[in-house]
């Protein structure tokens, strides 16, 4: 008989080493020969929100974890006629207060121009990088209208010279339609090659959606049962508790559809419905982008018929919004991958503004179990993979079990893994911004967290011929209060295939009521 071991206590998660933590993280990169290099970061459109809300933050937390090389410089260009004093201070407001900061921001500077096509501009930018190093690797980053991008990438290209690699980080959207998206494409092939641009999707860098991947790969169960034998239905939803809050006017012009389906949600899709790389690291770049290619190609034009539009009340009164807008503030879809994998499941995309609550989750929906519904007398609910994206990751499945006492019929429950309590995952060093990732992907030059053209232009072959002819007809979205889940659509996505349970209540740490027991 084997002797028996004392109980090891319990580690807090707190104390926990993470693995993938920034601290891990800091060990590989300070190996790999770019770090050994100098750096310049040009940031366009420097003095806007995404930069300094995002761009600066994250660059920040590069720096405070050791993944900048030890020789950089940032550079910001913008058309706004700032002083450095006043850039720096402008760019401080969004970082920590700690002596870090400082340090930072002494590696900051600041250049105007009169467009982001100003050559003369730009040539006194390259003169701040050769002066910093003539061999530096140049990273530019595009937080400007998509309008300039073309423009300022044959800029770049005629001014900007010296050793080193150049990489160009693009802000989406990347075009209108497929038409507008084509002719950006090209437009930038006439300056750079494929390579050095680097189209970011922010959802593509967050902790939930990176773990895509592991999770269906790397356990069997899953992997066993991620097809259409298993599957009923797949539902993806972005759901946000405010409105357009001062971007009505860029809004208008976009819509739910574009702002968040067309391209956030898409990419989602295509980790979920990808068929396996061989391998999971940077060599797999290409290997990954091309199976998310390869879902797109399987996926139809989407049907009018299979869309339900929304717009909050109240959406119109913005004064940046024209009185008579047909614009959607509520999205929802289905679509179908035909491909052996996924045939007749169907995936239902869904999104909207001024709803009932902040979230962004994916639903794996798995078909009824057999024989339950003969063996108890009350309806089996259906088990579910939901994967929570925002807000606190989570990953858990609805599991039917005995109702507590005398009875014997099933209610549902969650097996969980919530990412907070797990793995610490709020601390920034374990669980690090979405965009603070992807640079740091950019500088490693991987690229498999990037949107490849052939993957834009395909998303839009699924989505323009929809979206024209919603604009073509001025289609009206059903109107919808503010502060609820939405336009009636429950009976719509039922009928599509997703079976709600809505006596289920999601255990978040209070008293369940009675009532949903």
């Amino acid at each position: 008989m084997e002797p028996s071991r004392p109980l090891r206590p319990r580690t807090p998660p707190s104390e926990r080493a993470s693995p993938g933590s920034t601290d891990e993280i800091t060990a590989v990169v300070s190996s790999e020969d770019w770090h050994f290099a100098p750096l310049v970061i040009v940031i366009l459109g420097a003095s806007g929100d995404l930069a300094a809300k995002k761009t600066y933050p994250s660059l920040f937390s590069l720096y405070t974890s050791g993944l900048l090389p030890k020789q950089f410089k940032i550079i910001g260009y913008a058309r706004s006629p700032k002083t450095i004093l006043a850039f720096r201070g402008h760019v401080g407001k969004y970082l920590s207060n700690d002596n870090d900061k400082l340090r930072f921001l002494q590696n900051c500077e600041y250049i105007n121009g009169q467009s982001y096509g100003d050559e003369d501009a730009f040539r006194t930018v390259n003169e701040a990088i050769q002066n910093f190093s003539p061999v530096a690797n140049k990273l530019f980053y595009f937080a400007i209208p998509a309008s300039t991008f073309a423009v300022s990438a044959k800029t770049i290209k005629n001014t900007v010279s010296g050793e080193g690699w150049l990489r160009i980080i693009l802000e989406k959207p990347f075009g209108h339609d497929l038409e507008s998206c084509r002719k950006l494409t090209e437009s930038l092939a006439e300056s750079y090659n494929e390579e050095s641009l680097y189209r970011i999707d922010h959802y593509l860098g967050k902790e939930m959606v990176q773990n895509l991947m592991t999770l269906r790969f790397s356990n069997l169960y899953f992997s066993r049962l991620w097809d259409t034998q298993s599957i009923a239905a797949v539902l993806l939803t972005f759901k946000e508790p405010f409105g357009t809050d001062g971007r009505g006017g860029y809004f208008d012009k976009y819509g739910i559809i574009r702002d968040i389906i067309q391209n956030h949600l898409m990419q989602v899709l295509c980790l979920i419905a990808m068929e396996p790389p061989v391998k999971l690291d940077g060599s797999s770049s290409d290997q990954i982008r091309t199976n998310k290619v390869n879902v797109l190609k399987a996926i139809e034009a989407i049907k009018f018929e299979d869309i339900i539009l929304g717009q909050y009340e109240g959406y119109r009164d913005d004064p940046t919004v024209p009185d008579d807008s047909t614009t959607s503030t509520f999205c929802a879809l289905k679509l179908h991958v035909n491909t052996p994998r996924w045939e007749g499941v169907p995936f239902i995309l869904k999104a909207g503004k001024a709803l009932d609550e902040r979230k962004a989750e994916i639903r794996i929906q798995f078909k009824d179990a057999p024989g339950a519904s003969f063996m108890f007398d009350s309806p089996c609910p259906r088990n579910e993979l939901v994967i929570r994206l925002q807000p606190r990751e989570a990953i858990y499945i609805k599991t039917n079990v005995k109702t507590p006492g005398f009875s014997s019929q099933p209610v549902q429950s969650e097996l969980e893994v919530d990412y907070n309590t797990r793995f610490g995952a709020s601390d920034s060093k374990t669980n690090p911004d979405a965009y603070t990732r992807l640079i740091l992907e950019v500088l490693r030059g991987r690229s498999a967290g990037f949107v490849r053209k052939d993957e834009l232009e395909e998303a839009w072959r699924i989505f323009t011929p929809l979206l024209h002819r919603i604009e073509r007809e001025n289609v009206m979205p059903q109107i919808y209060p503010q502060g609820t889940r939405g336009p009636e659509h429950d009976v719509k996505v039922e009928e599509w295939g997703y079976l709600r349970n809505s006596e289920y209540v999601y255990y978040n740490g209070s008293v369940v009521p009675k009532s949903k027991i």
